[in-house]
């Protein structure tokens, strides 16, 4: 395949393709898929939003060509030749439906996507890579970078040096809701994943003029289904407090490991049981993208 064939649907392809092979596995129930059918979008190197996210998140927050270029210290690069890949990864309906049923702990699938969906997950990121490369195209994950690292902002807490959603946000593949949570064509209930490439595609148009547009509370002052859904009382109508959050994420591996017998955590009950689960609210989907 010759160079000028790595467009957008050859992209959209890969993700596609590598998503329905048996490395998505749940690693049980005869390998059964941890995600469902992904949604791809892209973002320009040069979008100001990634200016803007640096101000606004943290100095330490990193720009597409800081990674493009960290990974590749002997080459040169152009942010507006650069392009962001986004892709979001939908929770099963049979997550989904397990854990519509819980009220204060993971049910396993939900864990098991966390896990070993993660874990394939970075597995894409890295395919993506390969391929690129494959084809004579620079690329590079974030999330694989030694450039990725928490870090701690003034105006949010907890924070990190690349966040995905906020890539997505930028691809046009979705809005903020009450919880943080990125509220997609596919729902809330999803992973996302990034990786930066030395080429241009058109960037996905983003169909929404604010960062709250697609959430029933924000949009219309209605819902706050998130809230009731919560355990431990993290999110409020003041949005959603990450230091309570994360603290119960250590109540979750304790439990993960007693009751389903593998090391790790998940939560999730503000993505499920809500008008937002699956989808853009229908209220809303006027704004659909």
């Amino acid at each position: 395949m010759r160079l000028e064939r790595v467009n957008a649907e050859w992209i959209k392809g890969e993700v596609k393709t590598f998503t329905n092979s048996p490395a998505n596995t749940m690693k049980k129930w005869n390998d059964e898929p941890a995600w469902g059918e992904p949604i791809i979008g892209f973002s320009n190197g040069s979008d100001q939003l990634y200016d803007f996210y640096k101000r606004d998140i943290g100095d330490f927050y990193r720009s597409p060509l800081e990674f493009l270029s960290h990974q590749y210290p002997n080459r040169s690069f152009e942010a507006e030749k650069i392009t962001v890949i986004s892709w979001v990864l939908p929770q099963t309906d049979a997550t989904k439906r397990d854990h519509r049923k819980e009220t204060h702990f993971s049910s396993e699938r939900w864990a098991r996507s966390r896990i070993f969906g993660e874990e394939f997950n970075n597995q894409l990121r890295q395919h993506m890579v390969d391929r690129f490369n494959e084809k004579g195209v620079e690329a590079v994950a974030p999330m694989l970078s030694p450039l990725w690292e928490t870090q701690t902002s003034s105006k949010y807490g907890r924070a990190s040096t690349w966040s995905e959603r906020h890539a997505a946000y930028a691809a046009g593949l979705g809005t903020f809701g009450l919880s943080d949570g990125l509220i997609t064509p596919v729902g809330k209930a999803m992973r996302t994943g990034t990786v930066v490439a030395n080429l241009y595609i058109d960037p996905t148009k983003r169909l929404y003029d604010n960062h709250n547009a697609y959430c029933l509370f924000y949009a219309k002052g209605t819902c706050g289904k998130c809230i009731d859904r919560c355990p431990i009382g993290a999110i409020t109508e003041e949005g959603h407090n990450k230091a309570i959050c994360s603290k119960y994420l250590g109540v979750m591996r304790q439990y993960v490991q007693r009751h389903y017998d593998f090391k790790g955590y998940g939560c999730g009950f503000c993505q499920t049981d809500v008008p937002c689960e699956s989808g853009i609210p229908p209220e809303l989907t006027s704004r659909k993208s």
